[in-house]
């Protein structure tokens, strides 16, 4: 009965315990103002509007080519557009961000096997990962200054643009029917 007990409270623990999270992605609800870099280490040092993108790979080039009607000629990179009469420059980066969780039980059961001379069932399921992918989005005027860093004085409605941006991106299925509509 006893060996039962030890037996019952060493499986609630392992299955309490039993993924541990080693890496976890951001999970951003609506946008994040920061700097790229501090956001993944590849991106280039400069203030950004960041937002989750649940949408396959490709989605935004098409939303963004479309929008803009650029005809596939510099999508993403200093995509020009007005806000109160001013040109502003939208350059965006797609980001990978891991969750990596170490799967507990199945190193045990294969640190068991390899105690009774036997081969590993699991090795290469240590580890389980699953991405998710954010846009990571710049905007310069023609000094080529950030238009997002705090201390821009249109900030806040190239914030609200980049908003109304992310909103209509994340809403619409068919980016042709932008072509129907006046930008």
């Amino acid at each position: 009965m006893r060996h039962s007990y030890i037996i019952l409270a060493s499986l609630v623990m392992l299955t309490s315990i039993s993924c541990i999270p080693v890496k976890v992605a951001p999970n951003i609800s609506t946008h994040k103002i920061m700097v790229a870099k501090k956001f993944k280490r590849k991106l280039p040092r400069e203030t950004s509007f960041i937002f989750e993108d649940p949408k396959d790979a490709y989605h935004f080039y098409d939303y963004i080519n479309a929008k803009f009607r650029l005809n596939h000629l510099n999508v993403g990179m200093n995509t020009p557009f007005v806000i109160g009469g001013k040109t502003y420059y939208l350059t965006y980066n797609e980001a990978e961000k891991t969750t990596n969780v170490i799967n507990l039980p199945l190193v045990l059961i294969d640190a068991k096997r390899s105690s009774n001379d036997n081969d590993p069932l699991f090795e290469n399921s240590y580890i389980s990962r699953e991405g998710d992918w954010y846009l990571v989005l710049s905007v310069y005027d023609d000094d080529f200054k950030n238009c997002l860093s705090e201390d821009y004085q249109n900030r806040a409605r190239v914030i609200n643009y980049l908003e109304n941006l992310r909103v209509e991106y994340l809403n619409i299925g068919n980016y042709q029917e932008l072509l129907l509509v006046d930008n």
